[in-house]
C-alpha cells in the first residue's frame, strides 16, 4: 500500500470527526454558550487569567498537547504493524481524545476555571480529590522528566538544531512584548520568528562553528571529562541543568510574555512542518515496506499499544492543559470546539504523520524487520526513525537530508519544550493546590512551589541509572509514563461522564471511550506492576514498581468511590457554577 493512501483515509476521518461529530458533541452534550461569561473575563489578572484571541488560545493548547510524544508513541508502535497503529489514532483520536479533551475544557469554563484534580472534590469528594491531585502530581513530574530528557538527547544528537532553538526565546518576548500585549496583529512577526528560526537552522546544518557540540567540546563520546563521566553524560548534565533553569523563569512568566507568543510561533511552524512533509508525502510517493500486522515473542500488541501510544491517541496530560491553562484564556464558550477537539485532531494529524513517516522510511519489509529488532530497541530509535523518516519526505522537496533533519529537530525540540514548561506550571498548581489542603501555606507562594517542581523533576531525569549510564531516567520512565498518562485520562473521562449524567445530558459519548481506556489501562498496569517491575521479577526496577503501585492503588480507589457514587447518586447535585 502507498504512503499517500494510508495519510489520506486517516486524514478524510479526521475531517469527518471535526466537521460533524464534534459539532453534534458541542451542540447536543456540551450545550456550548456563546453568551456564557467565561473565567478569563471573571478573573481576569493578567498573569494567568488572560483573555486571548481563539487563534493564539489554539496554539497554546495545541502546542502544549502536542510535545514530542505523539511522534514517539507510533514510531513506536509500529513495531506490531502499520495497521493496530494506524486504526487506534484515527478513531481513538475522533471518539476518545476529541470527547475527551473538550469536555475536560468545557466542564472548567463552566467552574470558574478550576483544575479536573479540583473538580474532583466537587464531583466525587474530597478523599478522591487528593487521591487525583497525587496521582497528577506523579504524572506531571514524569513528563517533565521524560521531556526534558527527550530534549537533552535530541541537543547532543542534533547540535545543529541548538541555535534556532534558543533564538526562540528572545523573539517570543519581543512578539509578546509589543504585539499580543498591546492588541497587534501575531501573524507576520510570527512569520519573521520562522524565517529566522529556520535561516539560522539551516545556516547551521553547513557550518560545523554554530552548532553548540558539547560532546565535541570535552573531546568526543569516548572522552572522560570529569568524576569518572564521560563527555556524553556531562553534555547531558549541563543541558538539563539549563533547561530547568529555564522551564523555571517561563513558567512563572505571565502567559502573554513568553508562553502564549511562543506557542504561537510554534503553532506555525507545525503547521508549516506538517504541510512540507505531507507535501513531500505527495511528491515521492512512497510504498509502505512495513508489515500491516506482525506476530511477535516479546510483548503483545494487546492491551500495550493503547499505553504505547499515548498522545496521538488520547492522552490523560491533555486534561490537565484543558482544564489548567487553557480554560483560563478562552475568550468564548464557544471557542472551546475549535480549542479543544481541534486541537486534539491536529495532535492527530501529527501521530499520523509519524506513522507514515517510519514506515515508508524502509526500502524492503526485511530491513524494517531487522532495525525493528525488539520492543526495547523500537522504544530506543523510534524517534530517531521519525526524524531520519520525515528528512527523507521533505528530500521530495529537494531539501538536502542534513538541513531537513535539523529542521525536523526543531521542530520536535520546540513542542517538546511547550510540554515541558507547561507542564512545570501545572505542577506549580498542584502543588500550591495541595499546600492548601494541608495547610502548608508555604507550598502556595509561586517560587516556592515552582522551585519543588524544577529540582524534583531534575532530580527524576539524572538519578536512576542502569547500563545506559548517567541521565538514563527518561528511559527508565517512558513505560511507566505511557501507562499512567492512559489511567489519568480514563479517570478523565470518568468525572467528565459523572458531570454530564448530573446535568442531565447523553454521557454515552464519554462513558464508552472510558469503559475502554480504563480496562486496557488496568490491565496493562496490573500486569506491568506485579510481573515485570516487582521486586521478584526477572528485570525488576523498583522505582518503577513504587510510582506503579501508589498510582494503580489511588487509581482503582478513585474508580471504586466513583461507582458507588454513581449507582447510589439519584440527585443532579453539581451544577455549573453561577455567574
Amino acid at each position: 500500500m502507498s504512503g499517500i493512501g494510508v495519510a489520506a483515509i486517516g486524514l478524510i476521518i479526521f475531517a469527518l470527526g471535526y466537521f460533524y461529530y464534534s459539532k453534534f458533541v458541542a451542540k447536543k452534550i456540551y450545550r456550548l454558550d456563546p453568551d456564557f461569561v467565561t473565567p478569563a473575563h471573571q478573573f481576569n489578572d493578567g498573569v494567568d487569567f488572560v483573555p486571548t484571541k481563539k487563534s493564539v488560545v489554539w496554539a497554546h493548547h495545541f502546542t502544549s498537547i502536542a510535545g514530542a510524544a505523539p511522534i514517539m508513541g507510533p514510531a513506536i508502535a509500529v513495531y506490531w504493524g502499520w495497521l493496530p497503529a494506524f486504526i487506534w489514532v484515527v478513531l481513538g483520536t475522533v471518539f476518545a481524545a476529541g470527547v475527551h479533551d473538550f469536555g475536560a475544557l468545557v466542564m472548567s469554563v463552566r467552574n470558574k476555571g478550576r483544575s479536573i484534580g479540583t473538580l474532583a472534590e466537587r464531583l466525587i469528594g474530597r478523599r478522591a480529590k487528593l487521591l487525583f491531585l497525587f496521582i497528577i502530581l506523579i504524572l506531571v513530574l514524569m513528563v517533565n522528566a521524560v521531556f526534558a530528557w527527550v530534549i537533552a538527547n535530541l541537543f547532543i544528537t542534533f547540535p545543529a538544531s541548538v541555535l534556532s532553538i534558543f533564538i526562540q526565546i528572545p523573539l517570543a518576548v519581543m512578539i509578546g512584548i509589543y504585539f499580543l500585549r498591546r492588541g497587534k496583529g501575531l501573524l507576520l512577526p510570527s512569520i519573521i520568528a520562522l524565517i529566522i528560526m529556520y535561516g539560522t537552522a539551516m545556516i547551521s546544518s553547513g557550518i560545523p562553528a554554530l552548532q553548540i557540540d558539547l560532546v565535541g567540546y570535552f573531546g568526543g563520546e569516548d572522552a572522560t571529562v570529569a568524576f569518572g563521566l564521560d563527555a556524553v553524560s556531562v553534555a547531558f548534565f549541563i543541558w538539563i541543568s539549563i533547561l530547568m533553569v529555564y522551564v523555571y523563569f517561563a513558567s512563572t512568566l505571565p502567559v502573554w510574555k513568553l508562553l502564549q507568543p511562543r506557542d504561537y510561533i510554534n503553532a506555525h511552524q507545525l503547521i508549516l512542518g506538517l504541510a512540507v512533509l505531507y507535501l513531500g508525502l505527495l511528491i515521492t510517493n512512497p510504498d509502505v515496506a512495513a508489515p500491516a500486522t506482525r506476530s511477535v515473542d516479546d510483548v503483545s500488541w494487546f492491551p500495550l499499544l493503547f499505553i504505547t501510544i499515548a498522545c496521538g491517541a488520547i492522552s490523560g496530560f491533555h486534561s490537565l492543559v484543558s482544564s489548567g491553562t487553557t480554560s483560563k484564556q478562552l475568550d468564548r464558550e464557544t471557542d472551546a470546539r475549535p480549542v479543544g477537539y481541534g486541537g486534539t485532531i491536529g495532535e492527530g494529524v501529527l501521530a499520523l504523520l509519524s506513522i507514515v513517516a517510519v514506515v515508508t522510511l524502509f526500502s524492503t519489509q526485511e530491513e524494517f524487520l531487522s532495525t525493528f529488532s525488539s520492543f526495547n530497541v523500537a522504544n530506543e530509535i523510534g524517534l530517531n526513525m521519525f526524524i531520519e523518516g520525515a528528512a527523507n519526505l521533505a528530500a521530495g522537496l529537494f531539501i538536502p537530508e542534513a538541513m531537513a533533519q535539523t529542521i525536523v529537530a526543531v521542530i520536535v525540540i520546540s513542542f517538546a519544550a511547550t510540554t515541558l514548561d507547561t507542564a512545570v506550571r501545572l505542577m506549580r498548581y498542584i502543588i500550591a493546590e495541595i499546600g492548601r489542603e494541608y495547610k502548608a501555606f508555604a507550598l502556595t507562594k509561586k517560587h516556592v512551589a515552582t522551585a519543588i517542581a524544577v529540582s524534583s523533576s531534575m532530580a527524576l531525569v539524572l538519578l536512576p541509572g542502569d547500563e545506559r549510564g548517567f541521565g538514563a531516567g527518561g528511559y527508565l520512565l517512558w513505560p511507566l509514563f505511557g501507562t499512567s498518562n492512559q489511567l489519568l485520562a480514563g479517570i478523565a473521562l470518568l468525572l467528565i461522564t459523572i458531570w454530564l449524567r448530573r446535568q442531565g445530558r447523553n454521557y454515552l459519548v464519554t462513558f464508552i471511550p472510558m469503559v475502554f481506556l480504563l480496562f486496557m489501562t488496568l490491565w496493562a498496569m496490573i500486569s506491568q506492576v506485579f510481573t515485570e517491575w516487582a521486586w521478584y521479577a526477572a528485570d525488576a526496577n523498583i522505582l518503577l514498581f513504587a510510582l506503579g503501585a501508589i498510582i494503580l492503588i489511588f487509581a482503582i480507589w478513585i474508580c471504586l468511590e466513583a461507582y458507588l457514587l454513581f449507582k447510589n447518586d439519584k440527585t443532579q447535585g453539581l451544577e455549573d457554577d453561577e455567574q
